[in-house]
């Protein structure tokens, strides 16, 4: 096999890594024996997103030992995307994987997800649907996968599912940072990817703990604001916050216009219409304008932003 056709068959694995020096000589073994049943030649990625437990040791032993195991050090926890964008940029297989370092991911799904692959798809999102994870992960990660679904479009049962399978193009055209990594599928289905699901075998942690806390939940829910706004709204952005600032401006329009009558009657001596300035309306008409001419301005902001950056793009 010549190196451009091994580079066109080439199966990517990314594995970021954090606090997992434990699990990750079991993972290596099982990633060589899954990459060995395949008839694609096989890279895996390990991204030490900055360990303090000795993982980088174990991924250079790993390395040493083994061709296809490369490593990326993080000088300092950077997070979970960040880990997954360093490793998507050096990945050069043309189908890539992403999967946890934990040992709850089974490597042995790779050749399922890859005949998914082979039905027309382009992203292949994995489905833990028997979770052996404590209630108070599984039912708050039910809540945030349907408010997910039904904001963006995309139904899937478990958008943050950490094994999934891409065709590089996806990988190498997004752009991760914060935790985006957990809606790549949401971005890009929002581009024309074709998404499926495929139902996994979610495994008990062995070793080590969870890396998230409550404050997962609170991100999660601003994370999910931007996502949908990005993917929603991204190519129109006024007409979301002009829609928003309409009502506030058209509201304080009909104060300040019953205002102004009340004034006119007054100084035509008008029986029961007295001075306006004291009057709590005026303060909210004049708020409520204000406001709503502030967002229907930055949306003009931002609708000139986006023609000006598309201007750019197609300069190239």
């Amino acid at each position: 096999m010549d190196e451009a056709t091994s580079r066109a068959e080439l199966i990517t694995v990314v594995v970021p890594v954090f606090d997992e020096n434990e699990s990750l000589p079991q993972l290596a073994a099982e990633l060589r024996k899954s990459a060995d049943a395949l008839p694609n030649p096989v890279e895996v990625i390990f991204v030490d997103d900055g360990s303090r437990d000795g993982s980088w040791n174990t991924i250079c032993r790993l390395a040493a030992e083994d061709g296809r195991i490369k490593g990326i050090r993080f000088r300092r926890n950077f997070g979970k995307a960040n880990a997954l964008a360093a490793g998507f940029e050096a990945a050069a297989g043309k189908i890539v994987f992403q999967m946890d370092s934990d040992l709850q991911d089974d490597p042995a799904e790779i050749p399922r997800f890859l005949e998914k692959l082979k039905g027309g798809y382009d992203i292949v999102n994995g489905w833990k649907r028997t979770r052996y994870d404590p209630w108070h992960k599984v039912w708050p990660s039910r809540v945030f996968n349907g408010m997910v679904s039904r904001l963006t479009g995309l139904r899937l049962h478990d958008h943050n599912c950490g094994f999934k399978c891409f065709r590089a193009e996806v990988v190498k055209e997004l752009q991760l940072y914060g935790d985006m990594h957990r809606f790549i599928p949401v971005i890009g289905h929002s581009r024309g990817y074709r998404v499926a699901e495929l139902e996994v075998q979610h495994r008990p942690r062995r070793w080590g703990r969870s890396k998230y806390g409550v404050h997962r939940f609170t991100k999660g829910f601003l994370d999910v604001m931007t996502v949908t706004f990005l993917t929603v709204f991204g190519q129109r952005p006024l007409h979301l916050l002009g829609m928003i600032g309409l009502f506030p401006f058209c509201l304080g329009l009909l104060g300040l216009g019953y205002l102004a009558a009340c004034w006119v009657l007054a100084r035509l001596g008008v029986a029961g219409f007295g001075p306006i300035g004291q009057r709590p309306l005026l303060t909210y008409s004049v708020v409520g304008v204000l406001f709503g001419l502030h967002l229907i301005s930055i949306g003009f902001l931002a609708e000139f932003l986006l023609a000006l950056n598309i201007r750019h793009v197609e300069s190239f």
